[in-house]
């Protein structure tokens, strides 16, 4: 994987107040180096103008930069990888078509959801949740609350297996200390940066918390 940036990964959205593009700059203003384009139901061609111009704000950020579902739009653009919903494309189709220089992640709400991707091409890292509800998701699974998270990970280590988990869906700055003791490798936001009265201040409130975590472990 690029670097430990997926210690703290920023999921696009919009509001009435902010268009995606200026969620994925206040996140990188913020001091986050991760980025996921998510961009639900939007024409293709929006979708590549929109991914062309993050992707370009990350690399002047030096941040990565993932794009939601669509493989052959991360191919054609140069992003840095995809992350696959449960009913995407498989791991194993999204490597053979994009290599091995690119990141691939894949949602799972469940142990038995690692354990079937364990057993093929695995991914490059787990987005696992949902944490609590969140209203960025569409068909949203059952909410994990710390104790699903906990079962998961003692699962997990049980079975040696030491893939990233990055535990997402409806996760405030107050819920990131129990998620990072309970053992997730990282966290995904969207909603809660941008429902804060300065998105650009909160992000960086939380990117130097999950810092002063990381090097305190």
């Amino acid at each position: 994987m690029k670097s430990l940036s997926y210690r703290l990964q920023f999921i696009t959205h919009y509001t009435d107040r902010y268009t995606y593009l200026d969620s994925a700059r206040m996140a990188l203003e913020g001091g986050c180096r991760w980025v996921q384009l998510r961009m639900k139901g939007v024409e293709t061609s929006l979708m590549e103008q929109t991914a062309i111009v993050v992707r370009d704000m990350c690399r002047d950020y030096g941040a990565t930069f993932i794009i939601d579902d669509d493989v052959m739009l991360v191919k054609r653009i140069g992003a840095d990888g995809v992350h696959l919903g449960k009913e995407d494309m498989s791991v194993a189709e999204a490597r053979a078509l994009l290599g091995e220089g690119y990141i691939i992640g894949a949602t799972v709400n469940t142990m038995a959801d690692i354990e079937a991707h364990m057993r093929g091409v695995v991914p490059d890292y787990f987005g696992c949740g949902p944490y609590r509800f969140t209203q960025t998701k569409e068909r949203l699974a059952p909410m994990l609350g710390i104790e699903g998270y906990r079962a998961i990970i003692a699962q997990m280590r049980a079975q040696n297996i030491m893939m990233p988990l990055v535990a997402i869906g409806g996760i405030e700055e107050r819920d990131i200390p129990l998620l990072l003791d309970v053992g997730v490798d990282g966290i995904a936001l969207s909603g809660s940066v941008l429902r804060a009265e300065n998105p650009v201040s909160e992000m960086r409130k939380i990117a130097e918390l999950v810092e002063a975590y990381t090097i305190n472990k």
